[in-house]
């Protein structure tokens, strides 16, 4: 690790003013759980999309080597701080077989489970999303921003494919894939039955990459008021609340939990 970047001016913007707790977004739990996976010291703050490096939160501010740099998305910043040496690299000691394994979970919950579940939220379930996200502005103007965030999902969803089925066949999509992961997630768990604290996906007695994003999108899952179907679903698998519960008792006990 290099002492180059100053911790102390190390932020994360979730997009949300609340502190002591998860937010709704998948990928905001995915990168606090990447830092926290090194024992990286953090701040947060709220921030906002208008001023995210792409458009979109989570994104981060910190000093290296005497200068400030702010940069989006979660898997570039992990990238970025693996390669200035920030953070280890969690999938060094995979095999190249193994990384395609973790590469191909990671996009299964980021390239597919993500817009299922966009589509169960933003569009199911609108009125409680619009309230969440857009809580913090005045009336008339949630539900003239809320009209447009609308609109664009659902450009979105239907440009990428899932807009084009059902809402009933969304829905089986969705549980085909908790499904699955619940039998990866049940099979590693197996593997370390008689072990205290984390197991991980892979078997392993460290995480890799494909862990901060599983369980931030169960965390997402379990908490998100805007996926009753969803938060029914995973709720019934024993195996996915116990590693996430496992994973927020080792290296969240500061966030309130979800029960």
């Amino acid at each position: 690790m290099t002492a180059s970047v100053s911790a102390a001016a190390f932020t994360v913007f979730r997009g949300f003013p609340e502190k002591g707790c998860y937010t709704w977004s998948p990928f905001v739990t995915k990168l606090e759980a990447r830092l926290r996976f090194d024992g990286i010291s953090y701040s947060v703050d709220a921030g906002s999309p208008l001023k995210a490096p792409r458009g979109k939160v989570p994104y981060v501010t910190f000093e290296h080597d005497g200068q400030s740099q702010s940069i989006g998305d979660s898997g570039l910043i992990a990238n970025l701080l693996i390669e200035i040496g920030y953070l280890n690299d969690l999938n060094s000691r995979l095999s190249p077989v193994e990384k395609a394994h973790d590469i191909s979970t990671r996009a299964l919950l980021e390239d597919k489970l993500y817009f299922y579940q966009g589509q169960e939220r933003w569009i199911e379930n609108y009125y409680t999303m619009r309230a969440k996200i857009l809580g913090g502005l005045p009336w008339p103007i949630q539900i003239i921003v809320g009209n447009l965030a609308y609109n664009k999902q659902v450009r979105t969803l239907r440009g990428q494919g899932t807009g084009t089925f059902s809402s009933e066949e969304i829905t089986i999509f969705r549980a085909n894939i908790w499904e699955t992961l619940n039998a990866l997630v049940s099979a590693a768990q197996a593997h370390h039955q008689d072990r205290e604290g984390p197991f991980w996906l892979w078997g392993g007695d460290t995480p890799t990459e494909v862990d901060t994003t599983l369980f931030g999108f169960i965390v997402s899952a379990l908490i998100c008021d805007a996926s009753p179907t969803t938060k029914e679903v995973v709720n019934s698998y024993p195996a996915l609340v116990s590693y996430a519960g496992r994973i927020h008792d080792t290296y969240f006990p500061d966030y309130e939990r979800w029960e």
